[in-house]
């Protein structure tokens, strides 16, 4: 039986576990685009599977996002709060979304087929497009930068919520 004041349990579970994957892979990202060692392939390979995973989840969380009532606000939030609030998670379900989408285009026009856990492989171009590889690998690693800057944010306003305003923000996701 759910709490009237968390979130189903399935939307926790998809919070934490798509967490967890999007960190891994943001700090996975960071350290091979900083290194050329050999160990770079290996996590490039599974940089590209996890990412399929992760827009197959960030999909199936819309949907059941969609389906679930969520709990509202605290009614001491002013106006701007709410809607920044509001706002940040939009922004957050784009960023989950539009990093796995350009980084699948950014091989697709590189004509580098993406393996997915050695079961099937996603198709690519029959020819390289260099400028718009560069124009992707960009728009990749500009949104990978917004993205940090939206953890950070989430993070902090969960924090803020518990320690500070000491509602119930936090623990309606744990």
């Amino acid at each position: 039986m759910e709490n009237n004041n968390r979130f189903p349990l399935a939307m926790r579970l998809l919070h934490w576990a798509m967490a967890a994957l999007i960190i891994s892979m943001l700090l996975a990202g960071l350290a091979m685009v900083r290194s050329l060692e050999p160990w770079q392939l290996t996590i490039l390979t599974a940089h590209k599977a996890f990412g399929l995973l992760a827009f197959v989840l960030v999909i199936l969380r819309i949907a059941i996002r969609m389906k679930s009532q969520t709990l509202p606000l605290p009614s001491s939030l002013s106006r701007v709060q709410k809607r920044g609030a509001i706002a940040s998670h939009y922004v957050l379900y784009a960023l989950m979304v539009a990093m796995p989408v350009s980084g699948y285009l950014m091989q697709y026009v590189a004509a580098r087929p993406v393996e997915i856990f050695g079961l099937f492989t996603l198709p690519a171009s029959l020819t390289a497009d260099i400028e718009s590889y560069g124009l992707f690998r960009e728009i990749h690693g500009y949104l990978a930068i917004a993205f940090i800057a939206m953890i950070l944010l989430h993070i902090s306003a969960a924090l803020h919520h518990h320690f500070v305003r000491k509602d119930s923000v936090l623990k309606s996701m744990l």
